[in-house]
């Protein structure tokens, strides 16, 4: 199926859960928001949430630093 991640087309596996995603893209150790067709998808539910070809996905990542 075809997803487009952060603006990018790719050709990933039909049945791809949202969890299974992250590890593709070696993101597991990464505190990040997943957006699917402008939906955010809680990490609770990033086992059971499966894609649909065409899905529109933006992963955003964290970055810790210090403030002030």
């Amino acid at each position: 199926m075809e997803l487009v991640i952060n603006g990018k087309p790719e050709q990933l596996p039909d049945g791809l859960s949202a969890s299974a995603l992250i590890t593709h893209l070696g993101l597991q150790s990464s505190r990040l928001a997943m957006e699917v067709n402008r939906e955010i998808v809680p990490r609770s539910r990033f086992d059971s949430y499966y894609f649909n070809s065409g899905d529109r996905v933006e992963i955003v990542r964290a970055i810790g630093g210090g403030g002030h």
